[in-house]
């Protein structure tokens, strides 16, 4: 399950790319700020945030992994040559890694703009939304 910022272009794009590379439908996709999302962080032991979300979140065997942790293995369950970016990024320390994505998600709004209301996803996608 992957839970993201459903206002932020960045994010609703990252789902994108996900569910296009996933043909066998393994993940799920829900937004941060929706009453089922802000649910399966309570249920994982995340509080969820006020305001605008700065993190996406994949809950994986029962673990809700965060920040630059999540992006990682869901590069490694997508497989192929995304495995390499979970192999080569699991080298990086995390607090630099979480740095970096902290930088991004700051500044997510203004490089890549942000919608009204969340995403609405495609008819293809739907069935993969809860």
């Amino acid at each position: 399950m992957v839970l993201f910022d459903g206002v932020c272009n960045l994010c609703s794009g990252a789902v994108r790319f996900i569910a296009e590379r996933d043909p066998e439908g393994i993940f799920r996709f829900a937004s941060l700020q929706s009453d089922v999302g802000r649910q399966l962080l309570r249920d994982h032991g995340v509080e969820p945030t006020e305001g605008d979300p700065d993190t996406i979140v994949l809950i994986d065997h029962g673990r809700a992994l965060e920040r630059s942790t999540a992006a990682l293995h869901i590069a490694r369950r997508l497989g192929g040559p995304y495995r390499l970016l979970f192999v080569i990024g699991s080298l990086v320390p995390r607090f630099l890694r979480d740095l970096v994505y902290d930088f991004v998600a700051r500044h997510r709004y203004r490089w890549f703009g942000k919608q009204d209301s969340c995403m609405v996803p495609t008819p293809e996608l739907r069935s993969r939304f809860l």
